[in-house]
């Protein structure tokens, strides 16, 4: 993806201005500001209920990214004032959230960023085409060491058909570096790895205050999504990790 800086740093100002508002964080909250306004988006949302989905960018040359209405009232829509500089080239993966009209709000990162630096906005639905996650994957597809930019999660096998899981993530900060970790023993169900805090805990059954976590292989990568409640302030697992 090209032209994203001033996207990102965009993402990280309504980050900051929502963290002032003692509401959900970061790029992947939607929160209040989405509810009050269908047609922001800034960051693909958690939801207990529904796993994160990611898609292929499929239409050429390339698909830009689209304004939302908190940056022109008018917008989302398929026009020039629209449209954003910031672009995908088709075979890019992006997370993808709730959908409104003919676009889909997504979040995008490269696998080649040394560390967390999400571009976000609107996207024409028709130039995704969803990644489906492996229906049945087998113990060895999940152990590994799988990494992503600011952090690494290690799946070793455990006793008894379960999986150990190891994880941490740094979200670097001005003059300091808020970390989270995971630690949790937990057997794969229905074709995913879901836990609250350490898996002792069914992810189901998890309360407001634990960390949430869920963990599909979609394609050649880990999906790993959380409610951003494992670790310091910004701190989140949620992207697409490579087995080392």
């Amino acid at each position: 993806m090209k032209n994203t800086g001033a996207v990102a740093e965009h993402s990280h100002r309504k980050c900051s201005s929502l963290l002032g508002l003692a509401v959900f964080t970061c790029g992947f909250s939607l929160s209040a500001l989405a509810e009050s306004d269908p047609n922001t988006c800034i960051g693909v949302d958690f939801d207990a209920k529904r796993p994160l989905t990611a898609s292929r960018v499929t239409a050429r040359p390339h698909v830009n990214f689209v304004k939302g209405s908190d940056d022109d009232a008018g917008c989302p829509a398929d026009t020039e004032a629209c449209r954003k500089k910031a672009f995908v080239v088709p075979g890019d993966i992006v997370l993808t959230g709730r959908t409104q009209g003919a676009f889909t709000c997504v979040a995008y990162q490269s696998f080649h960023a040394r560390k967390q630096d999400w571009t976000t906005g609107w996207m024409s639905t028709t130039s995704l085409t969803p990644v489906a996650p492996a229906r049945s994957p087998k113990i060895t597809d999940w152990i590994g060491s799988w990494t992503h930019p600011g952090g690494t999660i290690s799946i070793s096998r455990g006793k008894n058909g379960a999986l150990s899981i190891e994880g941490e993530q740094t979200y670097p900060a001005v003059g300091d570096a808020h970390s989270g970790v995971l630690g949790a023993t937990v057997a794969p169900t229905q074709g995913m790895i879901a836990f609250a805090d350490d898996g002792s805990t069914p992810f189901e059954k998890g309360e407001e205050g634990q960390c949430l976590v869920r963990m599909q292989r979609v394609g050649a990568w880990l999906l790993v999504e959380d409610n951003m409640q494992c670790g310091g302030s910004m701190v989140t697992f949620t992207g697409l990790y490579r087995r080392e």
